[in-house]
């Protein structure tokens, strides 16, 4: 049996695109979740509206993550995108979508 990385049974959605937005890595989440493996290849864009489209040009240009939380069918989930690098050199970008409770504990440690 032929060894599967930890991202493929990882609990969360991670969605990996190239620097031109090309979709080059679905977890098994994300594949369930977002319409199947036959997302590799096409343009992260295409998934999205106007608005995210500019937030995700954003992303790249600032190298800064957009965090946040979502309720969808049911479930809260923090979303978390963010550039991923390769030598130093902005490569793409990276989201996860972790399904997270909706009493969610915080805890300040010093």
């Amino acid at each position: 049996m032929a060894d599967i990385p930890w991202t493929d049974e990882f609990p969360g959605a991670i969605i990996v695109t190239d620097l031109a937005g090309k979709i080059i890595y679905l977890n098994q989440q994300a594949a369930r979740q977002e319409g199947g493996y036959q997302l590799l290849g096409r343009q992260l864009e295409d998934c999205h509206q106007d608005k995210s489209r500019q937030k995700i040009k954003e992303i790249l240009e600032s190298k800064k993550p957009n965090i946040y939380t979502i309720e969808k069918q049911g479930q809260k989930k923090l979303i978390y995108q963010t550039v991923w690098t390769k030598a130093g050199e902005v490569s793409g970008l990276l989201e996860l979508s972790l399904p997270i409770p909706f009493e969610l504990p915080h805890f300040v440690r010093d």
